[in-house]
């Protein structure tokens, strides 16, 4: 078994990792899936904090993801703003995340710019959400108390919830997404939205929406509509939660080799690691 020894666990925060206490303190969707995906990989991001370059899909989807941001505050204090002041808004969104981490784009970052406003102009034509639909919360931090469950506490961010409850996250993909595929691989992260919105609200969701902006020749909308988180899926998700706490407590960083390691940042890391 591949471990981190306990002794490396607790010097390593200098990188900006953090400790095991700290990550146990409350756990996010974010954390669960890299977890789930691969323990090691896990171990480089969130207890070692390896900083690695921001890949330009990163990118485009957080300036992208800005821009959406915006348009729902804006509906949400009654606004409703053009197409320019939204181009102005990713203008801003594009540097202002070009700043705070650069990415090294060789020659394509004009091309990867109009692809990202693209996705954009798609979505405002396309959305199923009336601009003049007022939001019930924009990026709003919720959490979960699951101590009557022995768990540390659930916390996360809702992109967006709709009048009549109905969570909606953004997503940017590179090829069209299957239903059957999307709700399996992200049912870690929307079970644990029902969760939040059920333990902030006292309600259950009407439905949890994944808006997937395809970065396709000619971009398109996919829209993926879940029905509310069954209880089968609340008792896998806080089994997940379990094997995240035990794995933690024992600095049990096993590596899950596959086909998705072509695409990982730590890949060498990962090689080179004893």
């Amino acid at each position: 078994m591949n471990t981190l020894p306990a002794k490396e666990a607790s010097t390593v925060l200098s990188g900006g990792g953090r400790s095991i206490e700290q990550l146990l303190t409350s756990i996010s969707a974010s954390r669960l899936t890299t977890f789930q995906q691969c323990r090691m990989k896990f171990m480089f991001r969130y207890v070692l904090g390896v900083a690695k370059p921001k890949s330009a899909a990163l990118h485009v989807g957080s300036s992208v993801h800005g821009v959406l941001k915006f348009w729902n505050m804006a509906r949400w204090k009654n606004q409703q703003p053009t197409l320019k002041q939204l181009h102005d808004v990713y203008a801003a969104q594009w540097n202002d995340q070009q700043e705070r981490q650069p990415v090294n784009w060789g020659d394509e970052q004009e091309e990867e710019k109009k692809t990202g406003w693209r996705l954009l102009e798609t979505y405002f034509r396309e959305s199923p959400i009336p601009p003049d639909e007022k939001p019930e919360a924009v990026e709003v931090n919720v959490e979960a108390d699951l101590n009557q469950h022995g768990l540390p506490k659930l916390v996360g961010i809702l992109d967006l919830v709709r009048h009549g409850g109905q969570i909606v996250d953004f997503k940017s993909s590179g090829k069209t997404p299957d239903p059957a595929q999307v709700a399996h691989l992200l049912n870690t992260q929307t079970t644990a939205y029902s969760i939040l919105y059920r333990e902030t609200t006292g309600r259950k969701e009407s439905s949890v929406a994944l808006h997937h902006l395809v970065k396709t020749k000619n971009p398109k909308l996919v829209v993926t509509v879940l029905e509310p988180a069954a209880d089968n899926q609340i008792t896998r998700l806080f089994r997940v939660m379990e094997s995240y706490v035990k794995g933690l407590q024992r600095a049990d960083w096993v590596p899950s080799p596959g086909m998705q390691c072509a695409s990982c940042e730590f890949f060498n890391e990962c090689r080179h690691h004893c």
